[in-house]
């Protein structure tokens, strides 16, 4: 299997022989940006019908349009304080947006008309809550991911119709009656053997008979049938989760983005792109920052070995990044610069207690309890100095801390993580790393923990400056088989 050859302007997944009828299953996620106007989903729709006029199975996730997530929270925000006029207000404009957004992509006039009748039916239930929310002033986690939800429910059910309306077989699916989880409201697990069995149940037989299943990423529900999401991101991994109940040929993340690049075009304007990674470094940058990808996408697809295709849906044309198991042998020493900002330093400093058995179990006992998640730790003789996000259970943390020690906390961090092949095995290396950026100041150090990562932490404010000297020392000579080197050379041509 390869990729690259394109039917139209659309790259497609080429198969040889008796692979081609097993082969042909393929879950295609879209993002916001993807689905953010009646253009975009214009663009989207044209490329689902060339996956399935060359032969292609879809099953297609999609993300609420552009910044509905984001004004929904706010409309939750207004409500529990008070201001039911505020929230719905928000409501009003959402529900506007959505109904001329309907109007231009459904031209019949039944379909239109049963579509929009439906719509004042859901943003007549988000009022009342909005309306209860502002009357109660309590807005709990399971109240934030009913109204959040209404995002993807919304954008499910108008690009089915857009669909159907440009001759796609499609037909929406509440990803509720799909995605199970656990009651972890705002970020919840998923119940993958559960999620199997309703995939099989719900989405197979409609691929089985031509049609395009569309659901929405990000929301799911629990055992009682209550509305959950698995986090912001969620839709990528949405997207992973079914792939992976399908047992799908491929899962591609349709973005506003080429692929993974070197660095974040937005520092480096010469970033390249990645045409091919591994699981294991996809993973970690998602982790450390990369923002192509959610963390946790990779999982599913990493359980099944399903290749993941990281794809710009405003450049159909372009083959974008792929992620396979085992990468070919790069001769550059780094795939990619990720950076993670808004991150603190606590430093926990006890003399006497650093060496005795237990103690550093006792630490991250508190982070645990806390649900903090910890980036980095580096140890010397008296201390611990550990990384986490930047967030209000610090204070919180830092209190139980310091009844084992003297503890301070330092924000406004950024940590840097470069990934390649076999870091460790490379003699120099963390030279020309540091030589790279001693004009700044650099906190802690991680290298040896892992093959495939060499991070350091440094002020935040210096971040764009490491990124951009790291990018320049390492990314000169890039190896053609791994980068689109001739994208570069056009871009300095013309």
């Amino acid at each position: 299997m390869k990729v690259g050859i394109r039917e139209g302007e659309i790259p497609i997944l080429e198969i040889a022989g008796d692979e081609k009828a097993r082969m042909s299953l393929v879950v295609m996620k879209f993002g916001g940006t993807s689905v953010e106007d009646p253009a975009a989903i214009g663009r989207t729709a044209a490329i689902v019908a060339g996956r399935v006029s060359a032969g292609k199975n879809p099953v297609v996730i999609v993300s609420a349009m552009a910044k509905v997530t984001d004004q929904l929270l706010r409309a939750a925000a207004s409500a529990a304080t008070g201001d039911k006029t505020g929230a719905l207000s928000i409501s009003s404009r959402l529900r506007s947006r959505h109904k001329d957004t309907a109007c231009a992509l459904v031209k019949d006039a039944k379909a239109a008309s049963e579509l929009l009748t439906w719509m004042d039916q859901k943003f007549d239930a988000l009022d009342e809550v909005l309306r209860g929310l502002a009357a109660i002033l309590e807005l709990t986690p399971r109240i934030s991911d009913l109204i959040v939800s209404n995002g993807e429910r919304l954008s499910c059910r108008m690009i089915a119709a857009a669909f159907r309306e440009r001759g796609i077989d499609a037909e929406a699916v509440d990803a509720r009656q799909v995605v199970l989880t656990d009651s972890q409201y705002q970020k919840a697990a998923p119940m993958d053997a559960a999620i199997e069995k309703r995939a099989e149940e719900k989405l197979r037989p409609l691929v089985k008979a031509g049609k395009v299943p569309v659901m929405g990423g990000f929301i799911g529900s629990n055992e009682d049938g209550i509305t959950t999401t698995l986090g912001r991101g969620g839709s990528d991994f949405t997207g992973a989760l079914i792939g992976g109940a399908l047992n799908a040929d491929a899962i591609e993340i349709w973005t506003d983005v080429d692929g993974i690049m070197t660095a974040d075009p937005r520092v480096c304007p010469d970033a390249l792109r990645v045409k091919v990674i591994s699981f294991e470094e996809a993973a970690e940058l998602a982790y450390f920052g990369a923002k192509v990808l959610h963390p946790a996408t990779i999982l599913p697809a990493v359980k099944k070995n399903i290749p993941v295709l990281v794809l710009n849906s405003r450049n159909p044309a372009n083959e974008g990044t792929r992620i396979i198991s085992l990468a070919p042998h790069c001769r550059s020493p780094f795939k990619s610069i990720a950076v993670k900002k808004k991150l603190s330093i606590i430093d926990v400093v006890a003399s006497r207690m650093l060496m005795t058995h237990g103690y550093l179990k006792e630490i991250f006992t508190v982070f645990d309890k806390h649900q903090c998640a910890v980036d980095m730790v580096s140890t010397s003789e008296v201390s611990v100095s550990l990384t986490v996000d930047s967030n209000d259970k610090l204070p919180a943390v830092a209190a139980d801390l310091s009844r084992l020690a003297d503890v301070k906390y330092e924000g406004k961090k950024a940590l840097i993580c470069l990934v390649g092949e076999d870091i460790r095995g490379q003699n120099g290396m963390a030279a020309q790393v540091f030589n790279a950026v001693r004009h700044i100041n650099v906190r802690m150090i991680s290298q040896g923990a892992s093959e495939i990562n060499m991070s350091f932490m440094i002020d935040e404010e210096d971040a764009d400056e490491a990124v951009r000297s790291l990018h320049g020392a390492f990314f000169q000579d890039p190896d053609p088989a791994i980068f689109d080197v001739e994208a570069r050379k056009a871009a300095v041509s013309s």
